[in-house]
């Protein structure tokens, strides 16, 4: 088992899974996402690359079993060196005046509360010289983009407080805001764009992966 371990929240697919196969065969990556044949497709392509994978089919939004998997990250390795979160639940787009209230709970319980858990969870395992890395959309204040701009909005601040509160004292917290790309999220807020010009998610994965080591 390679010696760095890294942590893919939302890893079954989009840049969440470009990220994973990166991180091969350098880091041993504890890839977490709800769909288990996904994750299985992600496990061949990191031992493609001659890295491994432990794979944990896990809703994030799911308290007692984020508490599971950081328990057993550390009993089985005692730290982390990186994580990198990109779940996300993606609303259908509407006006700020239709807003529904089952989705927006389903945006905040993703979005929002499973990375207040997640944070604390994760932050003594990283320690002071860990990485987390989140993921900036910037697509708040868009029209129709209330429900998913204001949930992301609010887990970026909560991140970027975070960032501020441990600049002296590790772990480093990175916001990143990558190129526009073909996702399946992507293609359901703008169905009409044109992908053939957007930045493919290996590669943007790649670029994120090399600057791991700048600071």
């Amino acid at each position: 088992m390679t010696e760095k371990l890294a942590l893919v929240t939302g890893a079954s697919r989009g840049l969440g899974y470009a990220l994973a196969v990166a991180l091969a065969p350098e880091y041993h990556v504890v890839a977490v996402a709800r769909t288990t044949g996904a994750l299985e497709e992600l496990d061949d392509a990191i031992k493609a690359k001659g890295g491994s994978a432990t794979l944990a089919p896990m809703d994030i939004t799911e308290k007692a079993a984020m508490a599971t998997l950081c328990r057993g990250i550390f009993d089985r390795w005692g730290k982390l060196d990186l994580w990198m979160h990109t779940a996300v639940h993606t609303s259908p787009l509407t006006p700020a005046g239709f807003i529904d209230e089952k989705d927006m709970g389903k945006a905040i319980a993703t979005n929002v509360t499973a990375v207040a858990t997640l944070i604390p969870f994760v932050s003594p395992l990283l320690g002071q010289n860990g990485t987390a890395m989140f993921f900036d959309d910037a697509l708040q204040g868009r029209k129709y983009f209330s429900t998913h701009g204001g949930t992301k909005a609010a887990q970026i601040a909560m991140a970027q407080s975070w960032q501020a509160e441990t600049q002296k004292t590790g772990p480093k917290v990175r916001i990143e805001t990558p190129p526009a790309m073909p996702t399946a999220a992507r293609a359901r807020f703008f169905p009409g764009e044109d992908r053939a010009v957007l930045t493919d998610t290996q590669s943007a994965a790649e670029a994120i992966v090399a600057g791991l080591d700048q600071t």
